[in-house]
């Protein structure tokens, strides 16, 4: 089963667009700016172990938008050790959910690297 996904201009917001799937993914939430909103459906999807990929995404990438880099990027992380799961996007490509997460851990600011 291919899972659908929009690529939002607010970043690397990745929004689940099945009607049935889109408050539990938190996409009316995330489309209408509502973050915190967006984060409180997300979480309790995720806390009632509906973690699935678009859930992960979704919440990582409100993560990115409102500050919390080390949240997100341990939720890129997460969906990256799990199995890749086909995805269309809004835009009528496809990709992998590690390709997306992948993109969104190239979002985040880079690591602090020591230089002299």
């Amino acid at each position: 089963m291919m899972r659908t996904v929009l690529m939002s201009s607010i970043g690397l917001a990745l929004v689940a667009a099945p009607a049935m799937a889109a408050e539990r993914t938190g996409y009316m939430a995330i489309a209408a700016g509502n973050l915190k909103k967006a984060e409180a459906t997300l979480s309790t999807a995720r806390q009632t172990g509906n973690a699935t990929p678009e859930v992960l995404l979704n919440l990582a990438a409100v993560y990115q938008q409102t500050g919390r880099t080390a949240e997100a990027r341990s939720l890129y992380a997460a969906v990256l050790d799990s199995p890749d799961v086909q995805m269309d996007l809004a835009s009528g490509a496809t990709a992998g959910s590690h390709q997306v997460a992948q993109r969104g851990l190239n979002r985040l600011t880079p690591l602090a690297i020591a230089t002299r």
